[in-house]
């Protein structure tokens, strides 16, 4: 069941808003011991929030298709009376004094809280095997991982423990659960939605956004929380606008860019087999196909890596020296940060802002770029490397080099499932576009969804096909 699905059920009387919550319920209490997507279960609250959705429907008080809608954040998300660990032994005993800009939002659009979710610690890094809460595993098959940094909030909502979650994205940390866990996740433009009460890892990197189960659920949940925030200091005054694609939404016509020189380089070949056959999709849709240049993704990655290094270690130099509360991954990249000249994190800046207005030249060929979401699909818990095309190579630059590029852009970037691998994996799509085209990008999503290239967010051993009744 998607969001406006449910949505529409609750406005039938089919179903109640307290039926929702107590299915996701059972079902968290059934797979999470063995999933752990969740740090902090707000089950009393969830139930307290379902019951007023219940009377504010009965009353005739419509808040718009969130209402009534069990949704989770991850635990970098102030929710106020509630631990917010960023899962890491640094924050412990941190409870927010209240909610973050995105919580009250979703809160204000009548969403049911459900509580706070697992992560890679301090959300620096990509596996999600955090080494103070457990290590998240991928409902499609509970020895890979699921991605992160938003780990938790891939695998929750690919279980269907809620229809939507929230996930913050500094190097690919919602796109990177998308694709591992076959959810929708989407990254918007830097600035569309608020940061305020979010735990940082590197400003000028860190973007929040939704992950779900459909094109059209992620574009709900932008719905509520885009717009500015004078609380955020990078909030954009651009107005927000109704993202939601219309039923049946076409593309004829639409400029799609495929930059071979570095998006299909040393990439997994069902991977590639898979985003090359959802492009020839959007071709029999009526999209053109058009090769673009742009400039060089891989120098982009490079100037990113020394800003997150850098700025990841300024955030975080307070606690640096209790070395005892961190993992080793963590420490290892905080130590590294430390030793980055001022002069590289100036001139990578530098580097950053020429390389933002000449990508833009690309916006005047096309209209987006389709390119795979990851080069490969989830590695198991634990794995260090991967081999492609008889090459080895470490398990984070496989991971992140595809979605690195437009955070250090400040692009908003879309990734949907395509397909699976030949054990069952799925593969993840990614649709990047010009700056605040988070509408067209979602169109573009839901038209190739619409068309039958997604997949069932919910399947594997540790999420069989929901009971009747489940969320």
């Amino acid at each position: 069941m998607t969001i406006l699905e449910a949505g529409r059920s609750l406005r039938a009387g089919s179903a109640t808003a307290v039926e929702l919550s107590t299915a996701a319920l059972a079902r968290i209490e059934r797979l999470d011991p063995s999933l752990r997507a969740f740090i902090t279960l707000t089950a009393d609250r969830a139930l307290a929030d379902a019951r007023r959705t219940d009377a504010e429907l009965a009353a005739g008080l419509d808040r718009g298709p969130l209402q009534g809608i069990p949704v989770a954040v991850k635990d970098l998300f102030a929710i106020a009376g509630v631990p917010n660990t960023a899962g890491s032994l640094v924050y412990r005993d941190r409870v927010a004094a209240g909610d973050c800009a995105v919580v009250e939002r979703l809160v204000e659009a009548g969403a049911v809280m459900l509580g706070t979710l697992n992560m890679h610690e301090l959300a620096y890094g990509i596996t999600s095997a955090n080494p103070h809460f457990g290590a998240v595993r991928n409902p499609w098959d509970p020895d890979r991982s699921p991605g992160g940094s938003s780990g938790g909030s891939g695998a929750a909502v690919a279980a269907g423990l809620v229809f939507a979650a929230m996930g913050s994205d500094t190097g690919g940390s919602i796109r990177i659960p998308a694709s591992f866990c076959g959810t929708v996740g989407l990254k918007p433009t830097y600035g569309r939605v608020s940061r305020y009460g979010v735990l940082p890892l590197a400003h000028t990197l860190d973007h929040m956004g939704p992950l779900a189960r459909t094109v059209r659920d992620a574009a709900v949940v932008l719905n509520a929380i885009a717009g500015f925030d004078a609380r955020d200091p990078a909030s954009s005054r651009r107005p927000a606008e109704d993202f939601i694609p219309a039923e049946g939404c076409g593309i004829r016509g639409l400029r799609i860019g495929l930059a071979e020189s570095f998006f299909f380089e040393r990439i997994e070949a069902g991977v590639e087999s898979a985003v090359r056959g959802a492009m020839a999709r959007a071709e029999a849709l009526g999209a053109r196909l058009l090769p673009v240049r742009v400039p060089d993704p891989a120098a982009i990655n490079a100037v990113g890596q020394i800003i997150l290094l850098s700025e990841a270690a300024a955030v975080l130099e307070p606690y640096r020296q209790r070395r005892e509360l961190f993992g080793e991954d963590v420490l290892a990249l905080l130590d590294q940060g430390s030793l980055v000249p001022a002069t590289d994190y100036i001139q990578a800046q530098r580097i950053r802002r020429s390389m933002q207005r000449s990508f833009a030249k690309a916006w005047s060929e096309v209209d987006c770029l389709i390119t795979p979401a990851t080069a490969i699909t989830a590695p198991r818990i634990g794995q260090a490397t991967v081999t492609i095309g008889g090459s080895e190579e470490p398990v984070r630059p496989a991971a992140t080099r595809m979605s690195r590029p437009f955070n250090v852009l400040g692009l908003p970037a879309l990734s949907i499932p395509c397909g699976l691998d030949s054990s069952g994996l799925p593969i993840g799509l990614q649709i990047a576009g010009p700056p605040f085209e988070e509408a067209r990008l979602l169109r573009v999503g839901a038209a190739l969804e619409d068309s039958g290239i997604g997949l069932s967010a919910v399947s594997g051993q540790l999420s069989a096909t929901p009971e009747q009744g489940d969320c």
